[in-house]
């Protein structure tokens, strides 16, 4: 499992011309799953996203949770993150796990932040999709 963490000002999906998902402040994730990906991974990490300390305090620092800023989450499937760049000039995408799979996991994932208390809004799984962010920093993170 691959995320790409962003805090953001705001962010949305659009699919079809149609806005099917918009957040204020919080964190952008775009989420890749990989076949080797667990139920209990997906949950462990989504654990660990609602206590990150990501957003700064009244001293500047990075110190305070989505609980404590009143934020959000969009979260959008990404096959993407999972592609082998290592040969060639083509990804290959033999690490992701099949949509089945994936879409399942990425429901566990979602639910389990839910879960923990937080507002998950979701891109739409295997749509062609426009986001559209404003990165808050930037602040980006790369979690496995």
């Amino acid at each position: 499992m691959k995320i790409v963490l962003q805090r953001v000002k705001e962010a949305s999906v659009v699919v079809g011309g149609e806005v099917v998902s918009a957040i204020g402040r919080g964190i952008l994730l775009f989420v890749g799953i990989g076949k080797d990906v667990s139920p209990e991974d997906a949950k462990k990490l989504a654990i660990k996203i609602t206590k990150m300390r990501i957003f700064e305090d009244a001293n500047g620092k990075m110190n305070l949770d989505l609980f404590q800023i009143g934020g959000e989450v969009l979260s959008v499937s990404q096959f993407t993150l999972m592609a082998d760049l290592s040969k060639g000039n083509r990804p290959g995408f033999d690490l992701a796990a099949l949509p089945k799979e994936a879409e399942e996991l990425i429901g566990i994932f979602n639910d389990e932040i839910r879960a923990n208390g937080l507002k998950v809004s979701e891109g739409r799984f295997g749509a062609h999709m426009q986001v559209n962010l404003v990165n808050d920093g930037p602040v980006t993170f790369v979690m496995n």
